[in-house]
């Protein structure tokens, strides 16, 4: 706008003071090696004008034509990335179909100018990985770190979950550990991180996500509290594995009163023990269990072992029965006990209390083992016969 005032105000200058030098055009030369130039002032002036409404002209049209092309290339992007928004959509409806060879082709088209191109080139991979092509995952992940830049927590969190779904645990599980550093409780990474440690045997990381798990909610607490309890026995069969059953007990010797308190790992740790033929050691965790709590997996476990000292399971089943009532397990342990210091009237009047209040085909057979000690021939068969009838009614089938 004021290059067009200027010019105007020059030209309005002239046609004024034109006239006026009209008698007074002056003497101008200018004077090179080979040419000599004449002209008058007023004719200089009118050139310098016309000079400058020249200039003006080619710049005017400089300027619209790099505008023009300015236009074009945004039309073409615009274009483009209009299209990538489309395949994009289109990508996750085939997502949705399971349709993954269209799912990789659509979210590579035009990928680049889409809105989130890392997002486009990491489902790429992903619906790679589901068609079993694991290069071209490879490549599209490693796009994707290209263009990530710093942040590259998605990059690796699909890394990971990609290494996993090809079953390479331990690449799987150094990935996890770095990311636990950089984002400790991303609910991604301790799924991720869960299913590596689980499928690596790493009970004790596995241990030490659980708290951050439960901050984040990370399944429900009984699923959390099973992962624990996998935990710990994963790590009593690594001590038995390492040291053998000095080394399984030293390992629980080792563990806080609230650990060696729980139920469930006092039966896996009898189990261990009993496996190990430490059977004493195996009884002292199962009668100590029992002073706390009552609990079924603890007294079943007493017909297998065998102690230098079944009075103190005797005395225990019997206290139980006091507190408890009569129970048909705690009375059928009783009797399986009895039957092997050879107490056979003891331990037929302890199935006969079992028999009386549920029926058990095991019951019945062992009733039958101590009638016949007992020289009862004909209610010991009376008892097989029942026992028989009652496994065929309970597999009609077999």
């Amino acid at each position: 706008m004021i290059k067009v005032l200027l010019l105007f105000l020059l030209l309005i200058a002239g046609i004024v003071l034109g006239p006026m030098l009209a008698g007074h055009q002056g003497y101008v030369l200018i004077q090179t090696d080979t040419y000599n130039i004449e002209t008058s002032v007023t004719g200089l002036v009118i050139i310098l004008i016309l000079t400058m409404v020249v200039l003006f002209a080619i710049e005017w049209i400089l300027r619209r034509v790099f505008r023009t092309g300015a236009r074009t290339r945004g039309w073409f992007v615009g274009r483009k990335s209009s299209r990538a928004r489309k395949q994009t959509k289109a990508a996750l409806l085939k997502l949705a179909e399971g349709d993954y060879q269209q799912v990789e082709k659509l979210m590579l088209k035009n990928a680049d100018h889409a809105e989130q191109p890392v997002v486009n080139y990491l489902l790429a991979a992903e619906a790679a990985q589901q068609r079993g092509d694991e290069i071209r995952a490879n490549q599209h992940l490693e796009r994707a770190a290209e263009l990530a830049d710093n942040d590259q927590l998605p990059v690796e969190i699909t890394r990971v979950r990609l290494q996993l779904t090809r079953n390479e645990n331990h690449a799987a599980r150094h990935g996890v550990d770095k990311l636990l550093e950089i984002s400790p409780r991303h609910p991604e990474v301790l799924r991720l991180a869960e299913m590596a440690y689980v499928r690596t045997g790493a009970w004790g990381s596995l241990l030490d996500i659980l708290p951050a798990m439960d901050k984040v909610q990370i399944g429900d607490e009984a699923h959390r509290l099973a992962l624990q309890q996998q935990a710990w026995i994963g790590l009593m069969d690594q001590a038995m594995a390492e040291q053998g059953n000095d080394g399984l007990k030293a390992w629980w010797k080792n563990q806080n009163r609230k650990t060696r308190h729980e139920t469930v790992l006092q039966v896996a740790m009898a189990e261990h023990l009993i496996e190990c033929d430490d059977h004493d050691a195996a009884q002292e965790i199962i009668l100590d269990g029992l002073k706390r709590q009552y609990d079924e997996r603890l007294i079943l476990l007493m017909p297998r072992l065998k102690s230098g000292n079944p009075e103190q399971l005797e005395k225990a089943l019997r206290q139980q029965i006091k507190t408890q009532g009569d129970r048909p397990l705690l009375n059928s342990t009783l009797g399986q006990l009895l039957m092997k210091h050879g107490e056979w009237q003891q331990a037929s009047d302890a199935f006969r209390e079992a028999l009386k209040q549920r029926p058990d085909a095991f019951d019945y057979a062992w009733l039958a083992d101590c009638l016949d000690r007992l020289h009862n021939p004909e209610e010991a068969a009376l008892m097989r016969r029942d026992g028989l009838l009652l496994t065929l009614q309970n597999n009609p089938n077999s």
